[in-house]
């Protein structure tokens, strides 16, 4: 089966109409016709029910679709790639992060610049409490968000870094003298809650809504931004499990960073929009995987 009958079948296939195939992929209707004939005639089975209102797949063309598809992907992707090594990625593209975690993917930066000099990388906060208005907005190309993530409209790569949780107390707080802490310790002090559109089950992994036993985990002052998160928690009305690095990088007087023994480890991945995967965004996603 030429590579061309395998774009026409996957192509009538989602169309489910012999004139749309045929305009969407530049050929005749007879063509597209007659390549499915072969393929049928090939196969020794037909592939699609056809009547005068409607054509749709059989059973078999449909194990077919499903069999081909993947292997059609693979094949135009090591295409683009392929063309765009030889060509050298050009443009520009943006990566969002939460805070400092730009520095905790080193090495997949480093490895997508030496593999294509020519692409301008550039750095872009995200908000945790709001982590995806910049990729919807196309503000950044890629985000760096931990997980889950199970939007529609977004994609998730492979995980890129891990990051472990401490509790921020004030330094007067009277968990600070202690040398950690448990989640269950969280039912007995408010904790601060986003004021931003960031999915529950998102925050469900960064701030449990129940402690281990059950206990509701009181709720405290809405935050915007991490820096009016850690205003709130040096005032000692509230608590709140960070990250680690972040943590390690916001080392101040007035906060006391405790290891939770048994707190969350945020899993990280780069994520981007479904309908704006480009080549650049595809080589950036196999430095990520790579490093």
């Amino acid at each position: 089966m030429e590579l061309r009958d395998i774009e026409i079948f996957l192509a009538l296939a989602e169309e489910l109409h012999f004139g749309r195939t045929a305009e969407r992929l530049h050929v005749s209707q007879a063509r597209v016709s007659q390549s499915i004939k072969q393929q049928e005639r090939r196969i020794g089975g037909a592939l699609f029910e056809r009547t005068s209102r409607s054509v749709r797949l059989t059973p078999l063309g449909e194990r077919l679709r499903d069999r081909l598809r993947t292997g059609y992907d693979e094949i135009m992707s090591g295409i683009d790639e392929a063309a765009a090594t030889a060509r050298g990625h050009t443009g520009v593209l943006t990566v969002g992060t939460m805070a400092t975690h730009y520095q905790a993917i080193t090495a997949v930066l480093d490895l997508f610049r030496q593999r294509h000099p020519q692409c301008e990388l550039r750095l872009r906060e995200i908000l945790p409490t709001d982590p995806l208005r910049e990729l919807r907005a196309g503000r950044v190309d890629i985000g760096l968000l931990w997980l889950p993530v199970r939007e529609p409209d977004l994609v998730v790569g492979p995980v890129v870094h891990t990051e472990k949780m401490v509790l921020a107390v004030a330094a007067g707080h009277r968990l600070a003298e202690r040398d950690s802490v448990e989640l269950e310790d969280l039912g007995d002090h408010p904790v601060v809650v986003p004021d931003g559109p960031i999915p529950d089950y998102m925050w469900q992994e960064h701030t449990p809504a129940v402690t281990p036993a059950g206990r509701p985990i009181p709720r405290g002052l809405l935050v915007a931004t991490l820096e009016e998160a850690f205003r709130a928690i040096a005032g000692g009305g509230v608590v709140s499990p960070i990250g680690s690095d972040v943590a390690a990088t916001r080392q101040r007087g007035d906060i006391t960073f405790l290891p939770i023994t048994d707190g969350p480890v945020l899993r990280y991945a780069p994520v981007w929009r479904s309908g704006g995967e480009t080549p650049l965004v595809r080589a950036f996603v196999q430095a990520a995987a790579d490093a």
